[in-house]
């Protein structure tokens, strides 16, 4: 089969088509699912450049997010045909993540636990299930299943056009929230506003902390005036300590993730002096997922996809992922 391989640690050019990778072999308890669709995520960015503390076997098929249908089933897999359409929970039970700690999506066919597969609507694209689980999963759970949104609150987003950003503008959006949607370009920043977010800023020609603190007013300590109500920043680094200035008293700064430094700056005092709650988010469950695809089955959010390329552009759709010139999801349909 043709597969998309990393080979060892370093740049993209360690990506390279394997032509005549072997086929997974099916095992009890699994099925060999044909690739319809794949995603890529920044996480793929940090396993092609290697990870401290993390040891990925090498050589090993990237791609966390999967879909399409069976192909071959094991020993002991009930309830499941071949043929049917399914989403593949990144997450392998006792293994780790597909596409770091066993082969994922970026090839023709990927080995999965049974348990991983959760079942695609009619009306929901391969596509549109395979942007779903690291972006959208990630959101959902920190939005909805921790409840940290509600309608009429002032959320502002960081980094909103990657693929969690985007997830997190169309979540929030859904949940009746005033968007704030903060994004590198202002090419980006007018998709932005055309997907829903009610107010945008360009990062690079403008203090986003400065910006709220001139829309919404100065927060203050002795009452709930002024300020957002929720920043999202998976981004760390120097925007921690802005996030932290222009939350309201009260409010709350969301953290999935540390795309450009996870040890910033701190200031405690915004802390104790605000009242603020800073509310950890990690990863994603089955439900999360299974709730997604039934959103978008219904018509309630559409996946924002950028691009869909050919297995052979695969490396490309990650670079372009890498220097932040895409707004949501890269596919790839191996």
């Amino acid at each position: 089969m043709k597969a998309l391989v990393l080979l060892q640690h370093g740049d993209l050019e360690q990506l390279q088509i394997d032509e005549n990778k072997a086929m997974p072999q099916t095992q009890a308890g699994h099925v060999v699912v044909r690739v319809r669709a794949s995603s890529f995520n920044y996480h793929d960015v940090f396993t092609v450049q290697g990870m401290p503390g993390i040891k990925v076997p090498l050589p090993v098929v990237p791609g966390l997010d999967l879909a399409g249908t069976i192909d071959r089933i094991g020993e002991g897999v009930t309830g499941w045909n071949i043929g049917d359409r399914v989403l593949v929970n990144p997450l392998k039970p006792g293994v780790g993540l597909m596409g770091e700690m066993t082969d994922g999506g970026m090839a023709e066919y990927a080995l999965a636990d049974a348990r991983q597969l959760i079942a695609v609507p009619d009306g929901v694209t391969f596509e549109q299930a395979a942007a779903l689980p690291v972006a959208y999963g990630t959101a959902h759970r920190m939005l909805i299943t921790h409840n940290t949104i509600k309608a009429g609150d002032k959320v502002l987003i960081l980094g909103a056009s990657g693929g969690v950003g985007t997830a997190c503008v169309v979540l929030a959006k859904h949940l009746g929230a005033e968007v704030v949607a903060c994004a590198g370009s202002d090419e980006k920043a007018a998709a932005l506003q055309a997907i829903g977010a009610d107010h945008v800023v360009n990062y690079r020609r403008q203090d986003f902390s400065r910006w709220a603190i001139d829309k919404y007013g100065k927060p203050q300590r002795r009452t709930y005036d002024g300020g957002v109500d929720v920043v999202i920043n998976f981004t760390g680094g120097d925007t921690w300590r802005p996030s932290l200035k222009c939350l309201k008293r009260g409010g709350t700064l969301l953290v999935c993730g540390a795309t450009a430094g996870y040890d910033p700056q701190e200031d405690l005092r915004y802390v104790w002096s605000f009242e603020l709650n800073i509310k950890g988010s990690n990863s994603f469950y089955q439900d999360n997922l299974a709730v997604l695809l039934d959103m978008v089955a219904a018509g309630q959010i559409t996946p924002l996809i950028d691009r869909v390329l050919p297995l052979e552009q695969a490396a490309e759709g990650l670079r372009l992922i890498r220097d932040r010139e895409v707004l949501g999801k890269v596919i790839v349909t191996p």
